[in-house]
């Protein structure tokens, strides 16, 4: 056989390999990391976990020769600790991309590393806009939501219908101070003041101390910059000292549906908040949540469960396209092929990494307005994909062009 026969030989030989042998390892390994214990265990948790195995089902990847596994581990909200699994996980698991990560100091610790390892990184629990601005990496998508868009859906809501004087009460890490910042900037751009700011540990269990500063500014609104567990205390305890009933307001810049079913709508009712998904929007939520909740303790889905989804889902085209699971070349791929999934529809990533959807603002329902377990929302406004999140030129991230 001639050189030049040779070489055709082997070409053919390897486009008739099937798609797991391709693959790093021949399998494509997909890491879920993160809080499988605490304060944000029921927005994110094992339901992330699920909403990953349901994409790999869905995307059909064992009749496509592309054997995936899925893993998870708890990083117990930490960022040395969601380090070392997410550097473990590299370096000695085979894991190619790493999804989820609430806690924003966590994903900006796995942000750094997964840029390091030439690996991918798709966000959906984490909030921090950082991870498209100043920290923005060629390895990672923030794929959900971020502080800017609840700054801008929420914020520019209440103070637009006469909330314009605010006191923060902040969960002391990167998340709140982002959102902190970025709730701040709206309130300033629409005419308002900022009275006052408190920031309290991180998750945090009595809130009393920091309410009543709260109280006593006097401010009309009273900014939740925390999640979670931290939300749902903060708001049972201000019901204690009377804080609503007093005549200010409280505003949850994140709150997830998770949150609301916690608290109960007697307490949550009149909540206004912005979320990028809520399971009873159409057919496809609703036929995902049907599928979902039983495998989840009947938890409906929150927002993040749902951007878990639907970033695997995406994340296996591209892999699939690619014919390769390299980190940096998929996060490109990902980022050139549009978006379409059930739970989003169609949408688009923008150079900076930020995943592009619309956003809507949503009003807790009263109770009598219920009319089925779960059905708490009552859709206010949406906000579209053009104007949800930050303009790409504003971030500051080195990967736009100037």
């Amino acid at each position: 056989m001639s050189k030049r026969k040779w070489g055709v030989g082997v070409a053919v030989a390897l486009l008739a390999l099937p798609a797991a042998a391709q693959m790093s390892g021949g399998v494509i390994k997909i890491g879920v990391l993160n809080d499988q214990s605490g304060t944000y265990a029921d927005l994110t948790g094992q339901g992330s976990v699920v909403a990953a195995r349901m994409a790999v089902e869905d995307f059909g990847a064992a009749k496509k020769g592309m054997k995936v596994e899925v893993v998870f581990a708890d990083h117990l909200n930490k960022p040395d600790v969601g380090s070392q699994i997410a550097r473990r996980w590299y370096d000695a698991e085979g894991v190619d991309a790493i999804f989820d990560v609430p806690t924003s100091s966590v994903a900006l610790a796995v942000n750094q590393l997964t840029r390091e390892k030439g690996k991918a990184f798709i966000v959906s629990g984490a909030a921090s806009s950082d991870l498209t601005g100043k920290a923005c990496s060629p390895n990672t998508i923030h794929w959900t939501y971020d502080t800017w868009a609840l700054a801008n859906g929420t914020a520019n809501a209440i103070v637009k219908t006469g909330g314009n004087t605010w006191f923060f009460l902040t969960a002391d890490y990167a998340f709140g101070h982002a959102l902190e910042r970025d709730v701040e900037a709206v309130v300033v751009k629409n005419g308002g003041k900022v009275l006052g700011r408190v920031r309290h540990p991180f998750p945090g269990t009595d809130f009393s101390s920091f309410l009543l500063q709260a109280q006593a500014s006097k401010a009309k609104i009273i900014g939740l910059a925390n999640a979670g567990g931290d939300t749902i205390n903060s708001i049972k305890q201000a019901a204690e000292f009377g804080i609503v009933k007093g005549g200010q307001n409280l505003a949850g810049l994140l709150v997830f549906i998770t949150d609301v079913h916690a608290l109960g709508l007697n307490t949550a009712q009149g909540l206004i908040f912005t979320e990028t998904f809520y399971w009873d929007m159409n057919e496809q939520t609703r036929a995902f949540t049907k599928r979902f909740a039983p495998q989840v303790r009947g938890i409906h889905p929150s927002m993040v469960h749902a951007g878990v989804y639907s970033g695997v889902l995406h994340y296996l085209k591209a892999v699939e396209a690619l014919k390769s699971d390299d980190g940096t070349k998929v996060i490109a791929k990902m980022k050139e092929m549009p978006t379409d999934d059930p739970l989003f529809g169609k949408g688009s990533i923008r150079a900076d990494g930020r995943k592009i959807h619309p956003a809507y603002l949503f009003e807790v329902k009263k109770p009598q307005e219920s009319k089925a377990p779960w059905d708490y929302y009552k859709l206010r406004a949406t906000i579209p994909a053009e104007q949800a999140f930050r303009p790409l030129a504003d971030g500051g991230c080195e990967l736009v062009k100037k």
